[in-house]
């Protein structure tokens, strides 16, 4: 599965755009921009299942780098400060990884 069924293509390109420049990523604007804030809490759960790359049932550090590229391969890396900042902005019980609960509480916030 991959997030274009969950997702349209047209809104995870414009998503990408928006978030081009290094250090200029912003989880909630991005996932407002590609519509994954207004879909159910199911839909937010398979898409993490499908950025949970290693399925060891959290999104860890390495795993948030590539982020972008899980939505479109030729998306850019984040920064390591993106990175940091995706991290503290989603990981509400300080463990350095983000549960599928914690990611859900970010998207739908």
């Amino acid at each position: 599965m991959s997030l274009s069924s969950i997702l349209s293509a047209d809104a995870i390109d414009n998503a990408i755009k928006e978030c081009q420049a290094p250090d200029s990523f912003c989880p909630k604007k991005f996932f407002q921009s590609c519509g994954l804030s207004k879909k159910s809490p199911a839909d937010v759960k398979k898409a993490f299942a499908i950025l949970d790359n290693d399925a060891s049932g959290f999104i860890e550090e390495e795993e948030l780098k590539f982020f972008l590229q899980r939505f479109s391969p030729g998306a850019r890396v984040l920064t390591a400060a993106e990175t940091k900042a995706f991290l503290s902005a989603a990981d509400d019980d300080s463990d350095g990884k983000i549960g599928a609960d914690e990611f859900q509480s970010l998207v739908l916030a």
